[in-house]
């Protein structure tokens, strides 16, 4: 098995050396778009590095970082490994024991967080974190999602830090001013040995799991792991005149491998203003490649169905025929047939009437799309795959430093998550579970060897936990996890997010958790997406008050009916859902439903609707 000897701290020097002047970061400040280049970037993070070792920081501190994905998580990031220190992310969407968990487990002596909303999580349990000497903060004002229990929309860092904690926070610019001033004190060279001294073997980050059941678990990811792996996805294509637009959270491995590829290939990453801005940026920013979550990807295909049944006549029937078109290219791309002279001229129609408007959305320039982070529909591929958009969908975990696998440009097969990173192992093993081998496979589980054990063997390979099969031509095809297998009572293994995935392509459906695991049969629970079925209710003439009294009507009802039968017309007995619930509000990170990912919590969404579950069988759970 091959080793790494560089580190991630000696792939991000050697690109500030071959590109110091050119273009790493774009920003929006003020309703403008600012270039930082990767001098600039280096120049802060070499400061943040000094000014944490003016603060005390020893080589291999833990230091967390709390916060949405904005340029200065990166620079703090590389900051700490310049310092020699190790990044410990940790979820903005996180409750306050949750953060004190991941803090108080990692011994981290400083953290960096946001905003005020992030600092009065600290302040809640700062005397079970006596560990932090010094909380930095990047902003000291905030804009609230709704109002909070004082009615208050905008926080201030004096309304919520107390008379007797105002030492024990400084602001970023507080912190790269002291490292600034001791960098021309001669503090540089201190700097330059402490990056020297770093090894492929020494931690470079702990990623905590997201922890659908109990505490999470540390992962901890070496400078080898990164450095294996941040080269291994080239392969994408990734070059110089690259442009990402990131808003994934980079407390995500799949984030921070994003970043680190891009530092790798000298492109530029441009920040989001957040999540729902992210479209808006797209148009802005043009990128040629974006990575994210199968949810994104979801939406903007129900957004455009939707959108043409609304319109119906004309628009609702030429969609429906550029997308047909582009199934069939589909069909000839998966026969490994170029398409017909008739199917291209059709398809060259199609593209110019509504694929260009699809491309339009993302900016016009995107080569391609990447996925991870969970399952993509085959249809939703196919979908994009049709008006020349590229998905291209990989497969890893937080253990394996991301990716083990990937779809290729010009080389997709739908339904897969590609073939294997070259220098990667993969085998099958008796009882179908995934085992991976290779240069990017975590050190272990920080503080818990038996959890070590129990996923990586004597001989190193790592056990997934997923179930899968690879074809002739080494694309893996993902089945299940393992741990979401169902197993009814009659004995049947069945793959839920196989048929929550399709239900979801429809345009009225949000989200979809499949239930019957020792069950006579499957059932499932339902969410709807406010605006498509608002917007079809009044076209239907359907009377209601609000969208909690909609989700009660029989026609509604009647709808999703209709919807579930069409899937099951496609499945066997023993995979179809034989009753269902509308639930009157879709899952949300904040309601504990959803991963950080998007990816829905099964054990909290059953627990929160257990009664409803058991209604179906008629017993006790």
């Amino acid at each position: 098995m091959s080793t790494v000897s560089k580190t991630y701290v000696d792939v991000f020097r050697d690109r500030v050396r071959q590109s110091g002047p050119n273009t790493a970061i774009k920003t929006k400040h003020c309703g403008h778009w600012e270039d930082m280049s990767w001098d600039q970037w280096s120049s802060l993070s070499r400061s943040l590095a000094a000014g944490l070792v003016e603060l005390g920081l020893a080589s291999g501190d833990k230091v967390n970082i709390q916060s949405n994905t904005r340029y200065e998580w990166v620079i703090t990031d590389i900051g700490i490994l310049l310092a020699g220190g190790v990044t410990v992310p940790i979820y903005q969407s996180n409750m306050a024991e949750q953060c004190q968990f991941i803090i108080d487990d990692c011994d981290a002596r400083f953290i960096f967080v946001e905003d005020p909303e992030q600092i009065a999580k600290l302040v809640e349990i700062r005397a079970d974190v006596p560990k932090i000497e010094k909380v930095i903060y990047f902003t000291d004002t905030c804009e609230l999602p709704e109002a909070d229990s004082k009615g208050r929309t905008t926080l201030n860092l004096s309304d919520v830090l107390p008379e007797d904690a105002t030492d024990w926070v400084m602001s970023y610019e507080e912190l790269l001013t002291m490292g600034a001033n001791a960098i021309n004190n001669g503090g540089g060279d201190e700097i330059d040995r402490r990056s020297d001294a770093v090894t492929s073997d020494d931690i470079c980050t702990i990623v905590y799991t997201s922890g659908t059941t109990g505490n999470p678990k540390g992962v901890v990811l070496t400078h080898g792991n990164f450095a294996f792996e941040c080269n291994a996805v080239l392969i994408l294509g990734i070059t110089p005149n690259d442009c990402q637009l990131l808003f994934l959270p980079l407390a995500h491995i799949f984030a921070k491998v994003m970043v680190a590829a891009f530092i790798e290939s000298g492109a530029i990453t441009a920040f989001a203003e957040g999540l729902l801005q992210a479209v808006g940026n797209m148009a802005e920013i043009q990128p040629t490649i974006v990575a994210s979550v199968p949810r994104v990807y979801e939406k903007v295909y129900t957004k455009v169905l939707a959108g043409a049944e609304q319109a119906g006549g004309i628009k609702k029937r030429l969609v429906n025929w550029a997308i047909a078109v582009g199934d069939e290219v589909c069909n000839a791309h998966s026969a490994g047939k170029k398409p017909s002279l008739g199917l291209r001229f059709r398809h060259n129609i199609a593209m110019k009437l509504v694929g260009s408007k699809v491309h339009a959305i993302f900016g016009g320039r995107i080569q391609h799309f990447i996925s991870g982070g969970a399952p993509l529909s085959a249809a939703i591929s196919r979908f994009f795959f049709g008006f020349g958009l590229e998905i291209l969908e990989g497969y890893g975990l937080t253990e394996t430093t991301a990716a083990t696998h990937v779809n290729r440009p010009g080389n997709l097969k739908f339904g897969t998550v590609g073939q294997a990173l070259d220098g990667m192992e993969v085998v099958i093993a008796d009882d179908g579970e995934i085992l991976v081998r290779g240069p990017n496979i975590m050190k272990g589980y920080y503080k818990q060897p038996e959890k070590t054990n129990e996923v990586l063997d004597a001989d190193k390979w790592f056990h997934t936990g997923d179930i899968g099969e690879i074809d002739d031509a080494g694309f893996l095809r993902i089945t299940d996890r393992k741990k979401d297998i169902i197993v009814t009572a009659g004995g049947k293994n069945i793959a839920p997010q196989n048929i929550e995935n399709t239900l979801k392509t429809n345009t009225y459906v949000s989200q979809v958790m499949v239930h019957g695991d020792k069950r006579k049969f499957l059932s499932a629970l339902v969410t709807l997406d406010p605006e498509a079925i608002t917007h079809w209710a009044k076209e239907q003439r359907v009377e209601f008050s609000d969208y909690t009294d909609l989700m009660t009507k029989t026609e509604v009802y009647q709808l999703v009916d209709g919807i579930i039968k069409e899937t099951n017309a496609t499945l066997p007995s023993y995979e179809t859902i034989k009753k269902f619930a509308i639930l009157d509000q879709d899952f949300s990170q904040e309601g504990g439903e959803l991963t950080p990912t998007l990816k829905v919590k099964r054990k909290v969404v059953t627990e929160k609707h257990q009664a409803v579950l058991d209604s179906f069988y008629n017993e006790q759970y």
